[in-house]
């Protein structure tokens, strides 16, 4: 089993990079890696069966919102869309100076459960509205919003690049998009788990996750010694400036959520042994990884800041260096 998993570690980066070509999608492709009619029903059952407070939730929700309070402006008219809707909600405690806030699912499920928390539990000041709609077919009139916001939604996208720029396109000059999407690093252990579960009896490996961000827009070949975290930012950071976003953002971070060594899932044997084996703490819990993808863009407008011209520059790099001890 060990030996299997040192072979499971050494290929990961070979079989992420033909994942990437495998699962490559640009302008021109016609190739849907998600079924967005079964997503939709996904959510539907996730909506029944999720609690009303998740702690993986409400970090990755307070970890978008606070990018609010680092913006001096105001952001009166706002599109929440997708992904944690609930949490999002509940933790937005006035950041932002959000007026209006328009919460968007394609599960109506899902907004039916949003609506009836902010019937519980209404955000002072701020008029609410539910709508049902697609991410990759935003129905927004353009230029009409201050903020699109998605927390854990878009990377279930078809063109993730595509949805971006129908966001850029519906925010007002200036307007801000923010999202966070999970990385191809989520559930790493899980993902090694199956793998070397799958080749020990079958002698072969086929995908049992969902395909994440660092498959889903890869247009070129990366260099060989490119790293697993390396795509995840690099694919992020094409896709926000692909999408025409100005003064674009990508930052990665990872959250580890304990569980019961027990899976509940008890024909999953296999795998579930391979996974204790492999990373179970000394206190018999199995820890999951997630990455997440934080993104942040702004749609152009005269007043935002823009890079000097090339050779502009009235201080050398050789003279800081030198200021600070570092020339020789």
């Amino acid at each position: 089993m060990r030996a299997a998993a040192d072979l499971c570690r050494r290929s990961l980066s070979s079989v992420l990079r033909r994942s990437c070509r495998l699962y490559c999608t640009d302008q021109n492709s016609r190739v849907k890696i998600f079924d967005r009619n079964l997503k939709r029903k996904q959510r539907d059952r996730a909506a029944w069966l999720m609690s009303s407070k998740d702690s993986l939730l409400d970090a990755v929700a307070e970890n978008l919102l606070d990018r609010l309070e680092d913006c001096k402006k105001t952001f009166p008219t706002a599109l929440c869309m997708g992904g944690s809707l609930e949490a999002i909600r509940r933790l937005l405690h006035g950041r932002g100076g959000i007026e209006k806030l328009i919460m968007m699912d394609t599960s109506h499920d899902m907004v039916k459960l949003c609506e009836q928390a902010e019937q519980s539990l209404p955000n002072k000041n701020v008029e609410t509205s539910f709508i049902v709609a697609d991410e990759e077919f935003l129905p927004v009139k353009e230029s009409s919003l201050d903020l699109v916001i998605s927390c854990l939604g878009l990377h279930w996208t078809n063109d993730l690049p595509g949805a971006m720029i129908q966001s850029r396109l519906a925010l007002k000059p200036d307007g801000l998009f923010l999202a966070a999407i999970l990385g191809g690093e989520t559930l790493r252990e899980l993902r090694i788990a199956c793998t070397v579960a799958q080749m020990e009896r079958e002698g072969g490996i086929s995908p049992r996750l969902s395909p994440l961000a660092q498959y889903v827009i890869m247009e070129k070949a990366l260099p060989y010694n490119t790293t697993c975290y390396d795509m995840d930012y690099l694919v992020a950071w094409e896709s926000v400036t692909r999408a025409g976003f100005s003064l674009p953002g990508v930052d990665v971070d990872e959250y580890t959520v304990r569980y019961n060594s027990d899976f509940e899932e008890r024909y999953r044997l296999a795998t579930a042994a391979v996974y204790e084996s492999m990373f179970a703490a000394e206190d018999g819990t199995i820890p999951a990884t997630f990455q997440v993808i934080f993104m942040t863009g702004w749609r152009e407008h005269p007043s935002q800041q823009r890079a000097k011209q090339r050779g502009s520059a009235t201080v050398s790099f050789k003279d800081i260096q030198k200021q600070f001890g570092g020339g020789s």
